[in-house]
């Protein structure tokens, strides 16, 4: 069911993706089909170990098929070199983690700039995209604190912050409210929400709360590795 602008961002066809443990295969996708529209907002759910993480880590090129292609805005990223693979992730692809994975001795304005420093921008410039991050998380006053400053929605406002300072097509979300108490988890959403509404963002979005997923336009659920519901939500 199409939610977003109509635009085809990403297609999946046919992606299989299978780990060994403990001397066993398992078979985390099988087969599966999944379209991305430009401006989508798309909740994945399903139980542990169902195959949703590990869409989000191919969708971004962190993580490579078995079997299937992946086509994200006319490039198929799954015949991409490692290195061509990683310059067209730092330039169409914004990740938040549960974790935050900020850096400790870093400043909030500091860590928003990191994955600037790979492009050319200069310093002034990369200074400003941070800043302007930070405004669009309403930390702006904040920009000066370490993470230990910082309560725990703030420190995810600073990851999201980091993820969309370099103007990425996806933002990927993985369980970005799980360690995040009810109001902070919805001072979250609410931006997540404001990236497709206000700024064009398309985001995907790992969850198991289901206050989050009401947040979205789209709700996939998966069970072994198989999409076995799907539709709107009260956000389309």
């Amino acid at each position: 069911m199409a939610t977003g602008d109509g635009t085809l961002l990403a297609r999946m066809r046919g992606v299989t993706r299978v780990y060994r443990r403990g001397g066993q295969d398992l078979r985390v996708l099988d087969g599966l089909d999944l379209d991305v529209e430009r401006g989508d907002f798309l909740a994945l759910m399903g139980p542990s170990g169902s195959g949703k993480s590990t869409i989000l880590n191919l969708l971004g090129g962190l993580d490579r098929p078995d079997a299937g292609t992946i086509d994200v805005e006319g490039t198929e990223i799954t015949g991409l070199s490692s290195d061509a693979l990683a310059a067209w992730r730092a330039r169409h692809v914004g990740f938040v983690f549960q974790a935050f994975n900020l850096i400790p001795v870093l400043t909030a304005l500091e860590n928003v700039e990191l994955p600037l420093l790979l492009t050319p921008l200069s310093r002034a410039k990369r200074r400003e995209h941070a800043q302007y991050a930070l405004e669009i998380v309403g930390l702006k006053d904040r920009m000066d604190h370490r993470p230990k400053q910082l309560s725990g929605g703030q420190e995810q406002r600073v990851a999201i912050a980091r993820a969309i300072a370099t103007d990425p097509t996806m933002v990927l979300a993985d369980e970005p409210t799980g360690d995040l108490d009810r109001a902070s988890a919805d001072a979250v959403l609410d931006i997540l929400t404001r990236l497709v509404s206000e700024h064009g963002k398309t985001v995907a979005m790992v969850t198991h709360d289901p206050a989050a997923a009401k947040c979205a336009k789209r709700l996939l659920h998966l069970e072994k590795g198989v999409l076995v519901e799907q539709g709107t939500t009260h956000g389309a």
